[in-house]
C-alpha cells in the first residue's frame, strides 16, 4: 500500500477500538493486579471518544487535533490524557490539509504522536508502562524500509507485542504499580497489553 487515506485510518481506529472491547475485560484483570482494575474501561471510554471525533475527518491534521482534545475534554484520567497526547503529537507532525500520506509521512505521523506522550509522561522503556510498547513500534515504524505502509504498520505491531510481552518479567517503576516493586513481576502491564493491542488492529485494518 502507497498512500494512507482518511478512510483507512478511520478504518484502522474502527478496528482498534473493536479489538480493545473484544480484551477489555482482560486488560481491568491485569490493571487490577497492580493498579485499580478499571483500564479496560478507560480506554474503551476513550477509544469510543476517538473513533466518534474522527469519523467527521476531511483532512488529517485537523481530524487528529479534535480527536486528541475531544478524549482529553471528555474523558478524564492518564489513559485518555496519553492518548490525547498521542493524536495531538501526531497531528504536530503534519502539514495541514493533508488527505492521504505517503510512507515517509506514516513514519513522521508516528514518531509525532511519541513525542506527544512524552509530554505527558516521563516514563521511559524498561518502567513497565505502555511505552514498553510504544516505543518499540515507533522505532520498528522508523527503522522499516521501503513505501509500503503496510509492511511499516506489521513491524510496528510485531514490535508492540514483543514489547508487550517483556514487561510480564519487569519489575514496575512508574505509577501506582511501582509500589508493588518486585510482586509487580510475572504479570504483563495493562498499558503495553492495549497499547500493543492498538498497534496490531492497525496493522490488520
Amino acid at each position: 500500500m502507497e498512500k494512507l487515506t482518511i478512510n483507512d485510518f478511520q478504518a484502522m481506529l474502527r478496528k482498534a477500538l473493536e479489538k480493545i472491547s473484544e480484551r477489555a475485560d482482560e486488560f481491568s484483570k491485569l490493571d487490577a493486579i497492580l493498579g485499580d482494575g478499571d483500564h479496560g474501561t478507560a480506554i474503551v471510554q476513550a477509544m469510543s471518544v476517538i473513533v466518534e471525533s474522527s469519523e467527521k475527518g476531511t483532512e488529517f491534521d485537523q481530524m487528529l487535533s479534535d480527536m486528541g482534545m475531544n478524549v482529553m475534554m471528555q474523558i478524564s484520567g492518564s489513559t485518555s490524557t496519553l492518548l490525547g497526547g498521542f493524536f495531538l503529537g501526531m497531528s504536530d507532525a503534519l502539514p495541514s490539509g493533508l488527505t492521504e500520506l505517503d510512507a515517509a509521512q506514516v513514519k513522521a505521523l508516528f514518531a509525532g504522536g511519541l513525542a506527544g506522550v512524552q509530554k505527558q509522561t516521563k516514563a521511559k522503556q524498561g518502567d513497565k508502562t505502555m511505552m514498553d510498547a510504544l516505543i518499540p513500534a515507533v522505532e520498528a515504524i522508523q527503522a522499516t524500509p521501503g513505501n509500503d505502509i503496510k509492511v511499516i504498520l506489521q513491524a510496528g505491531a510485531e514490535a508492540a507485542l514483543k514489547g508487550a510481552e517483556e514487561t510480564v518479567n519487569m519489575k514496575a517503576n512508574f505509577g501506582r504499580a511501582r509500589n508493588y516493586g518486585e510482586r509487580s513481576i510475572g504479570y504483563a502491564d495493562s498499558g503495553a497489553c492495549s497499547w500493543s493491542c492498538m498497534f496490531d488492529a492497525f496493522a490488520k485494518a
